[in-house]
C-alpha cells in the first residue's frame, strides 16, 4: 500500500529525517518509535504533504504522491491526528467530525445559501456519518457537548473520529494515547484494532513502548533521523541500538539485549 524510499528533510543544517524507507502493506498496523526529537512527527509530516522531502519517492497505491498539497493527498485516502489535539474546541463534538468530511463533499457554497436538496442531503449523508464514527469511537451521545469541555482522552477520541468520517485507506496517529491512563490505553488499543478489522491501515506514533508491541504487526525505529530497525516486535525490543537509543551505554560498554525486556 505505501512505499516510502530515501526519505531525507533538512532544515537547515540539521537533518530531520535520513535517508529513511518505509514500506507497509495492506491491513498491518505498524508502529513508529523512538526517543524524542527522533523525527517521527516529521516523517508524519512528509507523508501527509505538510513538508515536502528534499529526496526520495512516497508512493501510495503505486502513485507517486511526494510533494502534492495535503488536501490532495487526504483525497488519494490518508488520513491523520496530530501530537497535539486539534479541535475546534467551542465548536459540538459533531461540528468537529464534520470538518473531516470537508473534501469529499461538493454541493457548494450556493446551494448551501439557496437551500437546493443537493446540500439538504449533502448535508445528512455528513451528518449521519459524523454520527457513526462517534458511535465507533465509543462517543455516541456526547454529539452535542462542546468539544472543549470532554476529558483529555475523549478528545483524542473525536479526533480520531474526524478522521475515520473521510473513510480513510490509511490513518496516521500521532501519540494517540498521550495522556491517557493504563485503562484508556486498553481501551484506545482496543479502538484501533476495531478499526485495522473495518479495513483501515494504521501506522501510529507512540512513546508507550509497551503499548505498541502488544498492538502492532511490525514497528520501525527512528534515532537521530535515521531508521535503526524495522521488524516483528520481539525483534525490535532486543536489537542492541534500539536498547541503546533507549537507554543509553557507558563508551566501550556492551548492551544487554534482555533489558528491553
Amino acid at each position: 500500500m505505501l512505499d516510502m524510499q530515501g526519505i531525507i528533510k533538512r532544515f537547515g543544517g540539521l537533518t530531520a529525517v535520513d535517508n529513511v524507507s518505509l514500506k507497509v502493506r495492506q491491513g498491518e498496523i505498524v508502529g513508529l518509535i523512538g526517543p524524542n526529537g527522533a523525527g517521527k512527527t516529521t516523517f508524519f509530516n512528509i507523508l501527509t504533504g505538510i513538508y515536502k522531502p528534499d529526496e526520495g519517492t512516497i508512493a501510495f497505491e503505486g502513485r507517486e504522491i511526494q510533494g502534492l498539497r495535503p488536501y490532495r493527498i487526504a483525497r488519494c485516502g490518508i488520513a491523520r491526528t496530530f501530537q497535539n489535539i486539534r479541535l475546534l474546541k467551542e465548536e459540538t463534538v459533531l461540528d468537529n467530525v464534520k470538518v473531516g468530511m470537508f473534501h469529499k463533499t461538493g454541493a457548494g457554497l450556493w446551494a448551501s445559501i439557496l437551500g437546493l436538496r443537493s446540500a439538504r442531503d449533502e448535508e445528512r449523508m455528513v451528518t449521519e456519518e459524523s454520527l457513526r464514527m462517534l458511535e465507533i469511537v465509543g462517543l455516541a451521545g456526547c454529539e452535542h457537548e462542546q468539544a472543549g469541555n470532554l476529558s483529555y482522552g475523549n478528545q483524542r477520541r473525536v479526533e480520531i473520529a474526524r478522521a475515520l468520517v473521510s473513510r480513510p485507506k490509511l490513518l496516521l496517529l500521532d501519540e494517540p494515547t498521550a495522556g491517557m491512563n493504563a485503562e484508556e490505553v486498553q481501551e484506545m488499543m482496543g479502538l484501533i484494532r476495531l478499526i485495522r478489522e473495518q479495513g483501515t491501515t494504521v501506522i501510529l506514533i507512540e512513546h508507550n513502548v509497551s503499548m505498541v508491541v502488544g498492538l502492532c504487526d511490525r514497528i520501525a525505529v527512528l534515532d537521530h533521523g535515521v531508521k535503526i530497525a524495522d521488524d516483528v516486535p520481539e525483534a525490535v525490543v532486543s536489537h542492541p541500538a534500539v536498547i541503546e537509543a533507549y537507554i543509553g551505554k557507558e563508551e566501550g560498554e556492551e548492551v544487554d539485549s534482555g533489558a528491553a525486556h
